[in-house]
């Protein structure tokens, strides 16, 4: 199994300090919010992968659609030697596609859920025996130091799934720029973006009739009770998914269902009914849209693919140079 590097923070009970500080932050707040980077414990994980299979969620479905058909001329434009970093690796159901078409010469998946990541790693090595594997268990969200195997190495992000839409644009922004850091001169990033398109496909995406999504939700408050000393009553929320038009995004939010009071960490907090805690923002994207947000993050486009049903699109992007005038 590939060992990989360790650098997630832990405190003295064993917490990411950065959990327990959003978490107590986000509570505070008028309106209540909790990062949706804190859905992936291992249970997280594991739910989103089943969120991945249901019918109504496309998005999975629909990119890799997109790299069984142009995976050869992304090959093309990427070149073979590259090696191949991904944010936010997940179970990495799609990555086998990817690296069976261009000839890579290293793979550093990077996540958060440190057992998760290694399990999938290993799954992966197997695949590609031939594949040096450097897991990195690591907040993405801030610049992640890349192993030393890679150092001489050109590089390609590989960030699927649209979860940049995760983020508002500011915090987009900076995040392609810390992956542009990252990843340094020459780079190429591959990143899908999900489509703006019928509100009714939006909403049963993020709301299915199993219910997965809904305990992909509540298990965020799990999470809370049982690494944050937390005595909030999970089944007393439900799971709300919206559309914003004036954002184009779905948003995601945990509604009390009654007059609540608990405790995180010590801290007391009130909730009315009908009052939320929102978890999860999940933008959506035209090219044009797209495009800017990856310019301003210091990424040019250079390429577009779309699914058949033009749902989704997965794009390639080169690291500007950086410039000191128009």
């Amino acid at each position: 199994m590939p060992k990989g590097l360790k650098l997630v923070e832990r405190d003295a009970g064993g917490v990411d300090p950065a959990f327990r500080a959003d978490v107590l932050i986000g509570l505070a707040q008028p309106q209540k919010a909790v990062p949706a980077r804190w859905f992936y414990d291992d249970a997280g994980s594991a739910l989103f992968e089943a969120i991945t299979r249901l019918p109504e969620y496309y998005l999975t479905r629909a990119e890799t659609a997109i790299l069984e058909r142009s995976a050869g001329k992304m090959a093309a434009l990427i070149g073979p030697g590259r090696a191949v970093v991904e944010f936010g690796s997940g179970s990495s159901l799609k990555t086998p596609l990817l690296l069976a078409s261009i000839a890579p010469a290293a793979y550093v998946p990077i996540d958060i859920s440190g057992d998760f990541l290694r399990a999938s790693a290993a799954a992966l090595a197997a695949k590609f025996p031939g594949l040096p594997v450097h897991p990195v268990e690591a907040d993405f969200m801030r610049r992640v130091e890349l192993p030393g195997e890679v150092a001489g190495l050109p590089k390609l992000g590989f960030f699927p799934g649209s979860t940049i839409g995760n983020f508002v644009p500011a915090t987009a922004t900076d995040l392609l720029r810390t992956m542009r850091a990252a990843l340094g001169e020459g780079a190429l990033l591959l990143i899908g973006v999900d489509l703006v398109k019928d509100r009714r496909a939006l909403l049963c995406a993020y709301d299915d009739a199993e219910g997965v999504t809904a305990a992909f939700n509540r298990n965020l408050l799990s999470r809370i009770n049982r690494e944050l000393e937390g005595d909030i009553p999970v089944d007393r929320f439900a799971h709300q998914a919206r559309w914003n038009d004036a954002y184009a995004r779905i948003e995601m939010h945990l509604a009390a269902q009654e007059d609540l009071a608990f405790s995180v960490s010590g801290k007391r907090f009130a909730m009315r009914r009908g009052e939320t805690i929102h978890t999860e923002n999940s933008h959506k994207f035209t090219r044009r849209s797209a495009g800017l947000l990856l310019a301003a993050g210091g990424w040019e486009p250079r390429a577009c693919w779309y699914d058949p049903a033009r749902r989704f699109a997965v794009l390639l992007a080169e690291a500007c140079p950086p410039r000191s005038a128009p």
